[in-house]
């Protein structure tokens, strides 16, 4: 793995029309080594993936069994087949099986007719090759340990190593060669392992496309095209291992918003049927910041979901007040009318209500706006994803003014009025 870090400019110094995505575009095209994949991504994000998963791009396979060689050819056809998915940057199946090792295999019976033990014979690999601490220094209060072992111009090379000499108890030398053989094989360079059982990482780096809709289409054709033997298994990681707890926890939250939201309403009003119809707008409320997010472009993920979470409070909160204007309008009127009371005046009623709600609900609107609006204009660290928590309520607060005006009047006229006659007249006559 290399790993390079590149310090952008400030974006004021950039070309007419560049994005991070063109310019990653345009590195991919120019950067690229043979043997090598590149996968583009953010130093501390790299970090965070890397210490909570372990893989270093948005999606990442881990392919889990015993035998490493099975795993190894596993991910070779997993990345040949990721490669025709939509969306695939780049793919990469590590090699756990390519690494070359230099293995001593001692011949017991000849290191014996030398009067030498196994342990002779390694203690003298481990000293020449490997080294061995004889002693230390003393510097000052410092410590260093004074380390013994062949020159690398004595070991660089297979046949140098052939010629290192052991020395016998009857005091001749002789090569190692005549008590071991030294033999060139392939192993694993890397061994991971996860519950137990061995993995194979796969790393794919995607554009264009968000994690979720690209891991289902990537789960599709990899359960057409590969069959996985028994007792071999495969989950789906990185950015994706993050999306799939995050709906964990939504499903409770959001829920839980809501019942929250509901209960404050109920013990507000006293009533479930206004407190219903504050949760009828909220759904109504919310259009907005979905109609925000597709003309930007923003594909769900945790920090939109926690804007639409907050657009929600603030939408129940608004129709409270509007709920209450017209809870005051309508008293007024049915007091003054009385049996009289009919739906024309509770039309009266409700445009008198709404009318005095939509000078607050406008200063509410533009104070939100006004200081939302600074972060989608914003650039620089950490505003990537402030973008996606404004966005929602910044695009929601449009459609909560105009459907707490338009909605929940509607809604309450409907209820109140459910079996008012349309018109009531009350003739005097003389007794």
């Amino acid at each position: 793995m290399i790993e390079t870090t590149i310090m952008l400019k400030p974006e004021s110094e950039w070309r007419e029309g560049m994005t991070i995505e063109k310019l990653i575009d345009e590195l991919d095209k120019a950067i690229q080594f043979p043997g090598l994949t590149n996968a583009w991504t953010m130093p501390i994000k790299t970090r965070i993936d890397m210490l909570s998963t372990g893989i270093k791009t948005p999606v990442g396979i881990k392919l889990m069994g015993e035998d490493l060689q099975v795993l190894s050819d596993l991910g070779e056809e997993i990345e040949a087949v990721m490669r025709q998915v939509p969306g695939t940057l780049s793919v990469y199946s590590e090699r756990v099986t390519g690494g070359n090792y230099l293995d001593f295999h001692i011949k017991r019976k000849e290191a014996a007719r030398f009067g030498l033990t196994t342990g002779d014979v390694q203690d003298i690999i481990m000293t020449a090759i490997g080294g061995m601490n004889i002693t230390q220094t003393v510097e000052g209060l410092e410590r260093y340990p004074v380390n013994l072992r062949y020159g690398s111009e004595l070991r660089d090379t297979p046949e140098k190593l052939r010629r290192i000499l052991v020395p016998t108890p009857m005091g001749a030398q002789v090569p190692i060669t005549q008590v071991a053989d030294i033999r060139i094989v392939k192993g694993p360079p890397v061994i991971k392992s996860e519950n137990a059982r061995k993995n194979a990482w796969i790393y794919v780096d995607i554009t264009n496309i968000d994690v979720g809709t690209y891991v289902k289409k990537a789960q599709e054709v990899v359960r057409e095209k590969i069959k996985l033997p028994p007792g071999y298994s495969l989950i789906w990681s990185g950015q994706y291992e993050y999306m799939i707890r995050a709906q964990k926890r939504l499903m409770i939250v959001v829920p839980m918003t809501l019942i929250i939201i509901f209960l404050l309403l109920y013990f507000n009003f006293k009533n479930i049927a206004e407190s219903l119809i504050i949760m009828l707008s909220v759904p109504f409320s919310l259009t907005g910041g979905l109609w925000l997010m597709y003309i930007l472009g923003y594909n769900m993920s945790v920090a939109v979901g926690v804007g639409f979470i907050a657009l929600a409070g603030v939408a129940a909160e608004t129709g409270v007040i509007m709920l209450i204007y017209l809870d005051i309008a309508y008293r007024k009127y049915k007091s003054r009318y009385g049996e009289a009371f009919s739906k024309q005046h509770l039309q009266e009623a409700i445009e008198e209500g709404a009318a005095l709600r939509v000078r607050p609900k406008m200063m509410t609107v533009v104070a939100i706006m006004a200081g939302l609006m600074p972060i989608m204009w914003s650039h620089g660290t950490g505003s990537e994803v402030m973008k996606r928590i404004a966005a929602p309520m910044v695009g929601g607060m449009v459609s909560a003014t105009i459907l707490t005006l338009i909605v929940v009047p509607a809604i309450y006229g409907l209820w109140k009025g459910w079996n008012l006659p349309k018109d009531y007249s009350v003739q005097k006559t003389d007794d």
